[in-house]
């Protein structure tokens, strides 16, 4: 799906990391771990070009998307890329409702379909018939379900997670969890930063950003690098 070719990220005289290679697979989730300040949140974002990498290429589907332009990193986020963030990102003075509508909009694919598919995937998460609420008035587990839900009704191909059960219950963290392992079998690729022990032994690779080390439990394969620990 995606593959990160020798990427780096420095920041003035400080190298965050350097030298890391590991492929984000369809179907299958990818945990990034490592110590806080290790930079999981950076190359999280470095993937999802909200951060541009020092050196380095991310490839998806042939092209280096670290070339892209303004509208071409706009048009690869409406139509590739669903983020869960750690934070939710959400409107808060609006309803469930209205923040998952944002998502119809840009999908071509859901016209004539939205008020379907925002019911169902608010069921999915355990929100069903609670669109007209107001975000600020729900807790914390509920806005991570409702972003869930977004990424639900968007359906992209690929999932970044930042942290996305840092903040939950054992209950919302499984629920988070479920959906993510079920959209990465329907072929997304899921790559999740977390320092979560559960999280991770429920991914199919494992890459330590401090060690710069990708470990896939299903092949026992572990693939060095240089990696620069703070």
């Amino acid at each position: 799906m995606i593959d990160i070719e020798n990427l780096s990220k420095v920041f003035d005289a400080r190298t965050l990391w350097r030298d890391v290679n590991f492929t984000a697979k369809s179907g299958e989730m990818l945990a990034l771990v490592g110590p806080s300040g290790s930079g999981k949140s950076t190359l999280l974002n470095c993937l999802g070009l909200l951060e541009k990498p020092s050196g380095g290429k991310i490839h998806y589907k042939g092209s280096d998307i670290t070339r892209f332009g303004r509208r071409d990193i706009l048009r690869f986020r409406r139509d590739t890329l669903g983020y869960l963030f750690q934070q939710y990102a959400l409107i808060e003075n609006a309803t469930v409702d209205e923040n998952l509508e944002v998502v119809t909009r840009l999908q071509r694919s859901l016209r004539g379909t939205a008020a379907t598919a925002i019911a169902e995937a608010l069921d999915r998460v355990g929100l069903a018939g609670r669109g007209r609420e107001k975000i600020c008035h729900l807790s914390g587990g509920e806005q991570q379900r409702v972003a869930l839900a977004r990424l639900v009704v968007q359906q992209p191909d690929l999932v970044l997670a930042d942290e996305p059960t840092g903040a939950l219950d054992d209950a919302n963290t499984s629920m988070v969890v479920d959906i993510l392992h079920e959209m990465s079998r329907g072929g997304c690729a899921v790559v999740i930063a977390t320092h979560d022990a559960g999280v991770r032994d429920r991914c199919d690779a494992v890459f330590a950003v401090d060690e710069s080390a990708l470990v896939t439990p299903s092949r026992r394969e572990t693939v060095h690098s240089h990696g620069v620990s703070n």
